[in-house]
């Protein structure tokens, strides 16, 4: 990789921050729908709602990872969601997703966060090793449990 930069993600950046998210929600089985990930993107953004950091290659964007605020009511401390990161196929395994981690654990910290939490499907160990492999425990005292509508 000749010029890999990482960087929060200004609104200007929407449209290549869509196309990622897009191929993101296909790699976990969804069907393409660019407007709909260009949408929901520019509401995270009118809102506030998320922290986006966008990876490139000589200006062009080839992964991101979007985190949302939370807090902490029994630590009474920020804490960040790590929810979605994605690299282009063809720029994986070169570093790129363990930047994105690192700058957003960075972003968090210099925040006053005390943790940052993420989940992912059970069966991609590929994500699973590289978490481990940048310090993340996997949780053995709390159970997940969801409850969907």
């Amino acid at each position: 990789m000749n010029a890999l930069s990482v960087r929060q993600a200004v609104l200007s950046d929407l449209d290549a921050l869509a196309f990622l998210f897009d191929n993101y929600r296909q790699f976990y089985g969804k069907a393409s729908d660019l407007g709909a990930a260009r949408s929901f993107l520019l509401a995270r953004f009118n809102h506030g709602e998320s922290v986006l950091f966008i990876a490139e290659n000589n200006a062009t964007a080839i992964g991101f990872i979007q985190m949302y605020p939370s807090f902490s009511s029994v630590s009474l401390a920020r804490t960040f969601v790590l929810n979605d990161l994605f690299v282009d196929a063809q720029y994986r395994r070169q570093g790129v997703a363990k930047r994105l981690i690192d700058t957003a654990t960075n972003y968090a910290k210099a925040l006053g966060a005390i943790r940052l939490t993420l989940s992912t499907a059970v069966t991609n160990t590929q994500a699973q090793a590289l978490y481990q492999s940048a310090g993340w425990m996997h949780d053995e005292r709390f159970y997940v449990y969801h409850l969907a509508f």
